[in-house]
């Protein structure tokens, strides 16, 4: 009996000492699961560190108006240093330097390491305990300058800079390369490795708010290896680089991305956009950046101390950007861009030919418009020269010093005199205002003899190439023949008040309503003298300016969309290059673009459209144009004009078209400067015009036509 409470004694006492290491035990873990703090001792806790990760949001992509993708995301990434982990000694931040190196080598991208370039000419142990250090001091001081020298004095707490040997000694020692007896810790290579990325990181100001970019564009099987090696302080950043699917083309149109510039600085950050964000800086990029910039989000990484990574997780989910859908048409962007490339050449080549003086030898740039009549929706818009959007940093130098200065969109940015391309607006306005009817007989006699008293006698091309005039015509042969002196006496009695009304409502002078950068150029009147403190306008400048000479002064775009806005009765629609607005990735349209009437100050009856029309089509059959628009498979109408720029080089060309004749689509504009003849500016629209419709011709240009208005004197 007494055995048995003996043993029941043990029990419980065992029992009670389990009950108690239970609850101490069951209220550590609480303790640790609420904290989050284990113990080196009773009194010691690991801190630990929060920092945030920026995620890279997706940028949205652009395509043309059929889906075909032309500027898209490849996606790579950086393997970098983040200081705020790599906070070891100068054995732990060597070691890292030196793992991730290896790691790269054996993954075989050594090349892809971002290698500081080695000024250390030699490094090495001599003999007994010395070292010998030598570097390119005037290597350091071009890439370093200041920075360097403002180091070794912070370093020295002298006021003078050290000798070169002792210098490098000095940064030896503070990288943790040497020992106390001046002997390299590592060989000699790597010791060179690794004192040219210590010094770059630390002049780099290399800091939690400056990573270190080690490697760029690093392959997945890059890293997963250091990710295995657990080498703290390397990080990653997911890179989205801009493809261009059509190298080369659209180059001026698309436009580039890049960091914020300093003179929209404050732009952008009322926008709240972080001031090392990228945004677009030119063309599509820039004039479409709200839909297609993204929001960046955020990740947060918490690590121990000692640098681990305890936890990451994502903070703030990034929002990709919208897919942009232009009006564009890459194929006929394609045809426009060569055609015109081809139509300067074939100048070229003629005029040494030929070898006349100013008849198109200097030929060397130009730009042609295609948009949608019905819509103002832009087809193409071509620039020559052009350059390459997928090597622009290759090319800069070369690009910003080039005479031709092809980064300069010709297409929206270039200015030109229409020449005889301005007559139809001027003939739709006399029609419409009952100046003239289409039966109206006036009289070309050669010179143009209303201002004789005055001095002032401009005459007719034909009288100064010939002695010629064209006799009592009407206003469709006017358009045809581009008789001047029919168009002086038009506007003369249209006066520039009522002329320029319409040609304001026709678009010339004005905003065409593009999203793109473009020059509003100049319709010439007492309106524009005055603005800009010129000579007072005179009637002789009234009536030059109805031939299109004057102050006058238009961007290819503009000439399309007066043309086009003429074919619409007067109402002109805005000019545009977007088409639709996409989610990202899928088919959701979020954003289509609708014809927009931007000004419809003055109409045009069918009567008059139909009589201007009538004129341009006889261009094309019988005109100035036939050598080149004879027996087309499309009736169409069109109009040349050349203008004079100076005295020691060919004549400006310029072609304006539209298409078909009955039912117009499309309207296409061409300048070619110095292209000598206005007509052969329009070998780059029969070009586009054969794309559009289908067509494939392979007939020689016929030359045997003369060229009513080659020697048109626009003077």
């Amino acid at each position: 009996m007494k055995q048995k409470k003996e043993f029941l004694i043990r029990y419980i006492i065992m029992g009670a000492f389990f009950v108690i290491f239970a609850f101490i035990f069951a209220g550590r873990l609480i303790n640790i699961d609420v904290t989050g703090q284990g113990y080196v001792t009773d009194t010691s806790y690991t801190e630990y560190r929060k920092r945030t990760e920026k995620i890279q949001a997706v940028r949205g992509e652009i395509f043309d108006r059929n889906g075909n993708p032309l500027v898209t995301n490849v996606y790579s990434y950086d393997v970098y240093f983040e200081a705020g982990s790599m906070n070891g000694t100068n054995l732990v931040k060597n070691k890292i330097i030196m793992g991730v190196l290896r790691s790269a080598e054996k993954c075989g991208e050594y090349d892809k390491v971002n290698m500081p370039t080695l000024p250390f000419l030699e490094i090495k142990n001599a003999s007994g305990t010395e070292t010998n250090y030598e570097y390119d001091s005037s290597f350091m001081s071009t890439v370093y300058g200041s920075r360097l020298e403002k180091l070794l004095l912070e370093i020295t707490e002298e006021e003078e800079l050290p000798p070169a040997s002792e210098a490098v000694s000095i940064l030896l020692k503070r990288y943790g390369l040497i020992d106390k007896e001046g002997r390299l810790g590592y060989s000699e290579e790597r010791v060179r490795l690794l004192l040219s990325f210590r010094l770059d990181m630390e002049l780099k100001n290399f800091s939690s708010l400056a990573p270190y970019t080690v490697i760029s564009d690093a392959s997945m099987e890059l890293m997963t290896v250091l990710s295995e090696t657990g080498l703290r302080g390397v990080a990653f950043e997911k890179k989205i680089t801009r493809v261009y699917n059509y190298p080369g083309y659209a180059s001026h149109l698309l436009g580039r991305t890049g960091k914020i510039q300093a003179a929209k600085a404050d732009y952008y950050k009322e926008l709240g956009y972080p001031m090392d964000a990228i945004v677009g800086i030119s063309g599509a990029e820039e004039a479409f950046e709200s839909y297609l910039r993204g929001v960046d989000g955020e990740k947060t990484v918490i690590e121990d101390e000692y640098g681990n990574v305890i936890d990451e997780y994502v903070s703030k989910e990034p929002v990709s950007g919208k897919n942009v859908y232009l009006t564009l048409d890459i194929e006929m962007q394609i045809a426009a861009e060569e055609a015109l490339k081809n139509n300067i050449q074939l100048i070229v080549d003629n005029a040494i030919a030929n070898g006349e003086e100013k008849s198109g030898e200097d030929a060397n740039a130009g730009a042609l418009s295609l948009v949608k009549v019905e819509t103002g929706e832009v087809l193409a818009l071509a620039s020559y020269p052009t350059y390459n959007l997928a090597t622009f940093n290759e090319d800069y130098e070369a690009l910003r010093t080039d005479e031709l200065s092809p980064m300069f969109n010709r297409a929206l940015e270039g200015t030109y005199a229409p020449g005889s391309t301005f007559k139809p607006g001027v003939a739709a306005a006399a029609l419409q205002e009952g100046t003239v009817s289409p039966y109206t007989l006036l009289p070309c006699n050669g010179p143009y003899k209303y201002y004789e008293d005055s001095g002032f006698t401009p005459a007719c091309w034909l009288w100064n190439m010939r002695r010629g005039s064209h006799g009592m015509i009407d206003v469709t042969e006017a358009i045809q023949v581009s008789c001047n002196c029919y168009f002086y006496e038009v506007g003369r009695l249209l006066t520039i008040g009522t002329m320029n009304r319409y040609c304001k409502g026709f678009g010339l002078g004005q905003p065409t309503g593009i999203e793109l950068d473009e020059k509003t150029g100049v319709l010439a009147g007492p309106e524009y003298r005055d603005e800009h403190g010129l000579e007072s306008w005179t009637p002789g400048q009234t009536i030059t300016a109805a031939i299109g000479q004057s102050d006058n002064l238009f961007t290819p775009l503009q000439i399309s969309q007066y043309i086009a806005t003429i074919l619409n009765s007067g109402n002109r629609r805005g000019a545009h290059m977007l088409y639709e607005v996409h989610e990202f990735g899928t088919d959701e349209v979020i954003y289509k673009s609708e014809p927009e009437i931007i000004d419809n100050s003055v109409s045009l009856s069918d009567a008059v459209v139909s009589t201007v029309k009538n004129g341009m089509k006889n261009v094309m059959e019988d005109g100035s144009a036939a050598r080149v628009f004879r027996n087309y498979p499309v009736a169409i109408g069109g109009k040349t004009g050349t203008a004079q720029v100076r005295e020691d080089r060919s004549d400006n060309a310029i072609f304006t078209a539209f298409a078909p004749f009955n039912s117009p689509e499309i309207v296409a504009s061409c300048v070619i400067e110095q292209g000598a003849s206005g007509a052969d500016a329009g070998y780059a629209i029969k070009d586009v015009f054969d794309k559009y419709f289908g067509f494939v011709t392979e007939e020689e240009p016929d030359e045997s036509t003369e060229d009513t208005e080659n020697t048109e004197a626009e003077e």
